[in-house]
């Protein structure tokens, strides 16, 4: 009787551990997407020369203590550009980091107070709409 076990336990065995190094490889991709809002229209990104996260960190190394809450691809003056909204815990508004889609530098950062927030979701809303 034992020795029946045994031929049962080692199948069971074998798959639970090829189940957990399936499992490694997938736990680690679901890690490394982004936890924010993207909006990355493809026909943009068909554009872009340099890869989302890439900017992501440009982005991040601007701002420090910034976490990115959100980013949008989009065509503004002529100029293909990451615009990535970023907290910084304890201040109020969000930092704005534009990063060129194409070069990967810095075009521009700028402080939005929640007013002007405010207005901007406005303006958007009233575009959409």
């Amino acid at each position: 009787m034992a020795h029946r076990f045994t031929r049962f336990a080692i199948p069971v065995a074998g798959a639970l551990v090829a189940s957990s190094a399936l499992m490694g490889p997938l736990a680690a991709q679901q890690q490394q997407e982004p936890q924010y809002k993207r909006d990355l229209p493809a026909a943009l990104m068909r554009q872009a020369k340099v890869a989302e996260t890439e900017a992501a960190k440009t982005a991040l190394s601007t701002v420090q203590n910034g976490r990115i809450q959100a980013v949008e691809l989009e065509n503004e003056n002529g100029r293909l550009i990451y615009s990535y909204e970023l907290k910084v815990p304890g201040k109020p508004g969000i930092e704005e980091v534009n990063v060129n889609a194409k070069t990967g530098a810095v075009v521009n950062t700028e402080h939005e107070s929640p007013a002007t927030e405010r207005g901007e979701a406005k303006q958007e809303k009233a575009k959409k709409g």
